[in-house]
């Protein structure tokens, strides 16, 4: 069995508050992300997704470090961020949004949650969105104090998640609604949670506000959960490409804009606030664009494990694009795919050709999500 100091890391890349008890429960791999090590390995990730759609799995996602955001101008300052409208955002509301650049480019696709009226914490996918936010902040003009807070968010995911929630805080929790989160404490451990996660299954994220605490609410959470059939997991790249959920450097970056993967419900440009991106996007949504992400059914022997490489994708001989996450799918029995190609390509019913690390294969465009389209899973 591995023990911590096993893994040689070390100390300037950060542990998590549950790095000594994802190991003790078996973690046996970690990679890095926003300058931390997360656990991404359990053993057999096929066997991690099914524990996540059959029970649970409790996930260590303090990765997700938190950019907090107060202050007199703070709802005014996180509106310049993002091109999502937030002015009908409640206390109390949690919203996915993208963070863009001048010129139109994703720089990060967190979810944002407000927590009091001048009071936010975006929940950060894998980029330095706190040095953008304290860069962006010193020519504002806007009275902001940017920082981030001893917050770290585990997640627990899986059908019976609701009735682990159940067992740990009582019938009060019940009516937590979907993207939405409640202050709450687990035997003096002092928490937000919100009905939140990267799995599109029922889920919540539990965010520890006393990094001190980390073993001890693992352990809780593990406890309550042990008679619904929890298990120590990872967030799984099968649940998340069958849902379409993106992986920011893989399936996005700087260079991609919203337009291109369908995001235009997510900008506003009607809103009179006035937010970084805001022109470039309103030239690219009249021009249109020039690639698109699709959905891919590659017609190969099962695929052993996530691409590690971006797949060209080819028709007539002629580049036109790129597999960007591409994994089996034991339920759906197919090999499923996340890609970004040249817009005329962008078809439904198209069959392309994939080189995978084997050799070409065909491949067909589909839609995506690949199952649940409608999130009706996770919302439920």
């Amino acid at each position: 069995m591995m023990k911590a100091d096993d893994f040689g890391f070390g100390t300037q890349i950060r542990k998590s508050p549950y790095f000594d008890a994802t190991v003790r429960w078996g973690a046996q791999g970690f990679s890095v992300y926003n300058h931390m090590y997360i656990p991404r390995d359990f053993g057999d990730p096929e066997q991690n997704f099914w524990n996540l759609v059959n029970t649970a799995i409790l996930c260590d996602v303090a990765v997700e470090r938190q950019v907090e955001i107060t202050g007199p101008d703070a709802a005014k300052f996180v509106q310049m961020l993002t091109p999502r409208d937030l002015s009908k955002m409640a206390v109390g509301q949690c919203k996915y949004i993208l963070i863009t650049n001048a010129a139109g480019g994703i720089l990060n696709d967190p979810i944002l949650l407000r927590l009091a009226e001048n009071h936010f914490w975006i929940s950060l996918a894998d980029s330095d969105i706190l040095l953008w936010a304290q860069g962006v902040a010193i020519h504002s003009g806007l009275d902001v104090t940017i920082g981030e807070p001893d917050v770290s968010p585990l997640q627990l995911q899986g059908p019976k998640s609701g009735e682990i929630m159940h067992a740990l805080f009582g019938d009060s929790i019940m009516d937590l609604k979907y993207y939405w989160l409640r202050e709450v404490e687990l035997d003096g451990i002092p928490l937000i949670v919100s009905r939140t996660g990267w799995s599109s299954e029922l889920g919540y994220e539990l965010y520890l506000r006393d990094g001190t605490q980390g073993d001890a609410l693992w352990e809780r959470i593990m406890a309550a959960g042990m008679p619904f059939g929890l298990k120590p997991g990872h967030t799984s790249s099968i649940r998340r490409i069958e849902g379409g959920m993106l992986s920011y450097h893989a399936d996005a970056d700087i260079n991609t804009n919203p337009y291109e993967l369908g995001f235009d419900r997510l900008v506003n440009l009607d809103m009179e606030a006035e937010f970084i991106g805001k022109a470039a996007l309103r030239r690219i949504q009249e021009q249109g664009v020039s690639r698109k992400q699709i959905g891919l059914i590659i017609d190969c022997d099962p695929l052993k494990g996530p691409n590690t490489t971006f797949w060209t994708i080819n028709k007539d001989g002629v580049a036109i694009g790129k597999v960007t996450s591409a994994v089996y799918s034991p339920r759906l029995e197919q090999n499923i795919a996340l890609a970004m190609v040249d817009a005329d390509y962008a078809n439904i019913g198209a069959v392309v050709e994939v080189v995978i690390a084997s050799g070409p294969t065909q491949a067909t465009v589909v839609d995506r999500p690949f199952y649940d389209p409608k999130k009706q899973i996770a919302a439920a």
